[in-house]
């Protein structure tokens, strides 16, 4: 069944033309949009287009696509670069970070965990965040004595932050490259701490959405928000953008916060990714409503292109099998680009809904009809 219904969505995706501008997904399909309508009324709500840096997100706009980056960069700023790469070469308009103040979001209880694996598989990323002198004295004393068997959770953390110098070198390659960049803060001091670079938005991520203070926090910025819905009711998130002070500048991703393992199966996962809720946001609170799947395939993604988001994130990877707790989760190179060529061929070949005889045509007209009517 499974296998079928890849199958089904699969064969949309042609390749209609070549030579397409990549993150302006072409100016003729971008021109047939925006003269469609600049704004659509969907389920009796008129939905109005979010402007996301230079882009504007929402109905009859090409899809804003979201090379999510995450913490799969293992604090390593020359492979975020190659992450980089991947995502402007793919066509993606944005990649996205993570980044949290340690202390605040982690329990002392829960910094103490064992963690084995950052002393074994994550050694030559934890060896090179004491080079960058990110590592808590503390930390580092432990992992010294204990001849670094005893790894825990506290420095795997730490290691996975940035400072804000390295942010600043990503903020300059990005520029260089030519895609925005963005970060889902966990807490209120990363808000203001990121509030020194220009960000096109704030992401609201899943296990935030219901922390009040970092709502306020993030909608006193003045910039758009994208507002994660795992882990939440309709009526938790009512209640958060009442926090917000409404809808405006506020796009919603439909999002269900299962990661699967490598055992999992589509049969089990799929069902979780639930696409239909798209529309159901949607409907319910008149926004751009965008797909954030953790899903490790490229399809379902697509198919909420098909079903009509606004927006879509994926993770991204250089490999799955690399060292961190989100890479096989993630896809990898050749499916991100086949990804972002797919919802370019779908923009081209949804068209303008009118139904005429093309210019194209005349030539088979001429040549197969028989019989021709005179209106």
């Amino acid at each position: 069944m499974y296998h079928n219904t890849i199958l089904y969505i699969i064969f949309i995706p042609i390749c209609y033309y070549a030579g397409r501008e990549k993150r302006g997904f072409s100016v003729t399909s971008d021109t047939v949009l925006r003269n469609t309508y600049k704004k659509e009324k969907r389920m009796g709500h008129t939905i109005e287009p979010v402007r996301v840096g230079n882009a504007l997100v929402g109905p009859g706009h090409p899809t804003y696509v979201i090379a999510e980056i995450g913490i799969n960069h293992n604090g390593d700023t020359d492979l975020t670069k190659k992450l980089i790469d991947i995502a402007a070469n793919a066509g993606a308009h944005a990649v996205k970070f993570q980044t949290r103040t340690i202390p605040v979001v982690y329990s002392p209880q829960d910094l103490q965990k064992p963690r084995p694996d950052i002393v074994e598989k994550g050694l030559p990323y934890l060896k090179n965040a004491i080079t960058r002198r990110v590592i808590p004295a503390h930390c580092l004393t432990r992992l010294e004595t204990s001849n670094f068997k005893d790894g825990r959770t506290e420095e795997q953390k730490y290691m996975l932050e940035f400072t804000d110098y390295e942010y600043g070198e990503i903020d300059a390659y990005c520029a260089q490259v030519g895609i925005a960049w963005s970060v889902s803060c966990w807490d209120v001091a990363s808000v203001e701490r990121m509030e020194q670079f220009n960000l096109p938005f704030h992401k609201i991520a899943s296990p935030c959405n219901e922390d009040d203070d970092l709502l306020v926090a993030m909608r006193a910025t003045g910039r758009p928000l994208i507002f994660s819905t795992g882990m939440s009711t309709l009526e938790s998130i009512r209640v958060s953008i009442g926090l917000l002070g409404g809808t405006d500048n506020l796009i919603l991703m439909n999002c269900t916060s299962v990661y699967p393992q490598g055992t999992s199966t589509p049969e089990l996962v799929l069902p979780l990714v639930n696409l239909r809720g798209i529309g159901t946001l949607r409907e319910a609170f008149g926004v751009p409503v965008g797909q954030s799947s953790h899903d490790t395939g490229i399809v379902p993604t697509y198919a909420a292109v098909a079903q009509g988001a606004d927006l879509i994130e994926k993770h991204i990877t250089i490999e799955r099998g690399m060292y961190g707790s989100d890479q096989a989760a993630s896809v990898e190179p050749d499916e991100f680009a086949r990804l972002c060529q797919w919802i370019r061929d779908l923009q081209l070949a949804n068209g303008d809904g009118k139904i005429t005889i093309y210019p194209d045509e005349q030539a088979a007209i001429n040549k197969l009809r028989r019989v021709r009517r005179v209106i």
